[in-house]
């Protein structure tokens, strides 16, 4: 049965008012103990993991511990550890999301000899605070508490060692209880684990660390920071509007991001300046803090000059000049500190600190975090070396926070180095799957081939011999996740299909690869190798819809009318298919534009004979064909009820057979993309809308707030600069929010960000595989400018586009690479950039004038530049080698006039074609258009209150105006 206790708060605020907290909590006769040793499993409920059998005692670390020693206790030698709610709670509070995930991904690990132990929910061992008890105290006395009741619940059977760094409590608890030890946790490891050397070395440096800061603290006569304000203190400040909650996000000068709806002030504070290091008081990027305004005579505005040693996404926004809200971090809410790779000082660096070398500033990678002193010996010898450390406390005693020596990733500009700083930075971790993972997985091998089994043959609807399934995907695709259908009925209707592999069949909930997949949260693509969310078996096998094998799936398919394509019915099941061609992007559109030339690389064609291989040519081209006309109206519907299409360069790292890089290969826009994009985004609205109409109440919705105005101002500043209007004071489909899913249709109901409040790890894992992605393209980026060659002096020379001004200098966009970065218009030794007669540029003494829109330079000589937004310039690529952080692109104006190379010298009839293939597309877009008009009005009403978007303009409006532009189809006057 349970018990109820009751905790009441009173907080006053500082208007006087006194606030009174409840917080209820509910103690049960039996938690699970996750113990082989338990007399009542079946009252404990210990489903899922155990200790193992095998221990001689179990572990059990205080709070302090597992806060300080947690990359020790991660080592899979330490067995049979027991960590307590209690000390996992500290961790949340104190260390922040990113260590509790470290932890809670060690707990779900199935290599690692742990569990959780709900002591603050179990009777027995619950014990609450005593009046006067510091938070510390009452933790270890908890722990303690459910340590000895644990013993008991064995039937005294196994020893159990507490370990604190508390000396107190081991004199206090070390004898109190028979069978029940409490040691220091360097004393267990030296009694224990004599042997286990790293441990030992991890531990000493953590305690040298903390000695140093202890004698520091005492020595140290003043204080560098003020102190931060008790929690109390703060939840009242905030409660009452004097304060602002938000997260710390840095780039040249630090934003404080307001948490939404945290306080009426917040809400309406979209940005806070926090300017210098004692303004951020001990604060990190990541931190959840809490932000006092200063008096607005205090106020400072924000640079639109280009910043020198950070990337074009650090650099600030040309936001305007006059002063803007600015505030000072009166304390820290949630501490998300994570390891962080660093490159300790050079040689000369070192010998320069004289007697305290041991102590040494390591500069992180990250420019965002600030150095971090750490104790060491060995700062020499690892110079040249990428090291993770971990920050151990920031001391308002300290300048720069302390932290220790964690392990070594390799060598700096070592590729493989490189690429682990880049996972590191990211949070993301690696490791191979587990044999207690792997022993749940089916088998698929030549003399075990894995089958259809009966019992799904009678569950799931069978398409392998009805429905011509194929997939279309990038080249060298492994992870075959979706694949298409297209089919006429027996009624003339067609029938389109999309289907996907049907993961769940092999991964049981809560399984280990289950608890595996949710740490991992997504698979994670670099430039050169991609890391697995689920073993390959499943994801480059069995859960891959290659071609010519069975595979399960779960499908989506409608019946469309078969002339207007409009939807008269639609199913959802699970399904078993056999997709006929595993076809690549290239090929298909090739296939579409009558290139039958591409059939000789598709290999399911290459074993048939001529009359088959005609018949089941013609066949797929009639698939593609009509996918493609199904997809341009069902865009062309979205079009017509304010779709948004944005578009980027995406660029491809091509790599040779020794993964040297070859070149980088801008991605290549092809109708058969938007093709296969179009049907996803129907089936992601029909199987929302069915899952809400299903599950209102457990629906997952996405949703955005509506954007700020001032967010667009250099949206309209641009188009203006190109003689276009942007009006955004009113909504449109375009600038409203979006007020459900773009693939859902249900009422309106103000959720905003929903997914993201229900499972925000999921969203930072997400966040860090885009991050990383791009940071690896980067490094890539950045070794093929480095890469010595023949063509050196012509791979490092492009074209590029203005496409935003600054004070200094302006952003410049490279599309044959898909590389964005600062070009300087003035150097460090006050020159400038002059351009003569011939458009060549050279420096030269005189000034900078920026407008709103363009730039000009000035010499004392009286020549002048100007480079207005999205002019073309020929650029020179470089990259500067850094060696604390990664290297970057650098970009220098040579001329500016476009770059033009002597291979794009082309005959006049290229430009015609060129004008020739323009035109088609403008005719296939009126195409589209004319589609979207033959919709019913009434039918065209009711998708847009389906899609909850403002009905903006059509397609053939804006056609229209493309019309008065003169285009002319000159395709014949290129035949004469």
């Amino acid at each position: 049965m349970l018990q109820k206790r009751e905790k009441v708060l009173l907080l006053r605020t500082f208007q006087g008012r006194t606030l009174r907290i409840v917080r209820e909590h509910y103690l049960r006769p039996s938690v699970p103990c996750h113990s082989p040793l338990c007399p009542q499993p079946a009252a404990c409920r210990n489903d899922g993991k155990l200790l193992s059998a095998e221990v001689t005692h179990y572990v059990i670390p205080d709070w302090k511990v597992v806060q300080d020693y947690l990359e020790i206790l991660e080592f899979p030698e330490l067995q049979g550890v027991i960590f307590m709610q209690t000390a996992c709670q500290a961790v949340q509070h104190q260390r922040g999301w990113r260590q509790y995930n470290k932890l809670r991904n060690l707990l779900r690990d199935a290599r690692h000899d742990c569990v959780l132990f709900a002591n603050e929910f179990q009777q027995h061992c619950y014990v609450p605070r005593e009046k006067g008890e510091s938070m510390e105290k009452w933790q270890t006395r908890s722990i303690y508490n459910a340590a000895v009741w644990y013993y008991h619940h064995c039937l005294d059977r196994m020893p159990i060692v507490m370990v604190t760094e508390d000396e107190e409590a081991v004199q206090q608890y070390g004898s109190e209880t028979e069978g029940v030890f409490v040691i220091s946790f360097k004393n267990y490891l030296d009694n224990f684990w004599p042997d286990l050397k790293a441990a030992h070395e991890l531990c000493d440096s953590i305690l040298q660390s903390r000695r140093e800061r202890e004698s520091e603290n005492q020595e140290s006569h003043g204080k560098e920071y003020p102190e931060h304000l008790p929690l109390e203190v703060l939840e009242a400040g905030i409660k009452s509007g004097r304060y602002i909650q938000g997260q710390q996000h840095r780039s040249s000068l630090l934003g404080i991001r307001p948490v939404q709806g945290s306080d009426f002030k917040s809400r309406l504070v979209s940005d806070i300046l926090i300017h210098g290091m004692k303004a951020r008081n001990r604060s990190i990027h990541g931190d959840v803090v809490v932000v006092e305004l200063l008096p607005k005579n205090e106020w400072k505005g924000r640079t639109a000059a280009l910043c020198e040693n950070e990337s074009e996404d650090k650099a600030l926004g040309d936001a305007p000049s006059e002063p803007m809200p600015t505030g000072r971090v009166v304390g820290i809410l949630q501490k998300n500190w994570r390891d962080y790779v660093v490159t300790f000082p050079s040689k000369e660096e070192i010998q320069c600190q004289g007697r305290n070398a041991q102590k040494v500033l390591a500069t992180p990678w990250d420019y965002r975090i600030p150095k971090i002193r750490i104790s060491t010996q060995q700062a020499e010898a690892l110079q040249d070396f990428r090291v993770v450390v971990r920050i151990d406390s920031w001391e308002s005693t300290s300048v720069y926070p302390n932290g220790h020596f964690v392990r070594v990733l390799g060598r700096i500009g070592d590729l493989e180095g490189e690429i682990a700083t880049i996972l590191v930075e990211n949070s993301i971790s690696v490791i191979p799957f587990s044999e207690a993972q792997m022993c749940k997985m089916p088998v698929n091998t030549p003399e075990n081939p894995w089958k259809v089994s009966p019992q799904e043959e009678q569950v799931r609807k069978d398409l392998r011999s009805t429905h011509l399934v194929f997939s279309i995907d990038p080249k060298g695709c492994e992870d075959v996740d979706d694949a298409l259908s297209v089919r006429t009925l027996n009624n003339g209707n067609l029938e389109l299909g999309v289907h996907i592999a049907d993961v769940t069949h092999f991964v049981a909930p809560n399984s280990y690869i289950d608890i595996e997949a949710r740490t991992r949260a997504t698979t994670y693509y670099l430039a050169d190798r991609r890391y697995d969310m689920l073993p390959s078996i499943l994801s480059a096998d069995l859960c891959s819809l290659l071609g010519g094998v069975d595979r399960y799936a779960v499908s989506v398919m409608w019946e469309l009318h078969k002339s207007s394509y409009e939807i008269q019915k639609v199913w959802y099941g699970r399904t078993i298919i056999r997709s006929a061609y595993k076809l690549c992007y290239e090929a298909a559109q090739e296939l579409l534009e009558g290139n039958f030339s591409v059939v000789d690389d598709i290999p399911e064609f290459k074993d048939m004979d001529l009359e088959s291989r005609q018949a089941k040519l013609e066949e797929l081209v009639w698939a593609l064909g009509k996918l493609t006309d199904i997809a341009r109206h069902v865009r062309a519907k979205r079009d017509c009820c304010g779709a948004l299409e944005l578009e980027g360069v995406e660029v491809r790292i091509q790599l040779d057979e020794k993964k040297n890089i070859h070149d980088l290969i801008p991605k290549q826009p092809l109708e058969v993309h938007e093709t296969v994009a179009e049907c996803m985004i129907l089936a992601n609205h029909w199987v929302a809308k069915k899952i809400w109409e299903s599950f209102p109440h457990q629906a997952l919705l996405r949703q955005h707030p509506p954007p700020h105005q001032e967010f667009f101002s250099e949206l309209r500043e641009c188009a203006k600069a190109k003689g276009f209007f942007i009006d955004t004071r009113y909504s449109s489909s375009f600038f409203s929010p979006c007020r459900v899913s773009l693939y859902l249709g249900c009422p309106e109901i103000d959720y905003r960000h929903f997914c993201a409040s229900v499972t925000m790890a999921g969203l930072v894992f997400l966040q860090a595989a885009q991050h990383s992605q791009k940071q690896s393209t980067e490094l890539f980026q950045c070794t093929y400018f480095k890469d010595k060659g023949p063509e050196m002096e012509e791979r490092c020379i492009a074209d590029g586009v203005i496409y935003s001004i600054r004070t200094n200098g302006v952003l410049v966009f490279i599309p044959r690479f898909g590389i964005k970065g600062a070009a300087y218009l003035k150097n460090k030794d006050g020159l400038v950039i002059s351009c003569g007669p011939d458009s060549r540029s050279e420096w030269k003494p005189g000034s900078l004038h920026r407008f709103q829109n363009k730039i000009t330079s000035t010499t004392t000589g009286g020549e002048s530049t100007t480079l207005q937004l999205f002019d073309h310039v020929t650029v020179r690529i470089s990259v500067q080698a850094l060696r604390c952080h990664s290297d970057t692109i650098r970009l220098e104006i040579i001329s500016n006039k476009p770059y033009v190379t002597p291979n794009m010298e082309r005959p006049q009839q290229s430009s015609i074609v060129l004008k020739s293939e323009l035109v088609k597309e403008v005719t296939r877009s009126v195409e589209e258009a004319q589609l979207a008009q033959e919709v019913r009005a009434k039918a065209l009403q009711e998708e847009c209150e389906e899609y909850c978007q403002t009905k903006g303009r059509s397609l053939y409006t804006l056609l229209e105006e493309i019309r008065d532009l003169a285009l002319l189809d000159v395709s014949d006057s290129c035949g004469a």
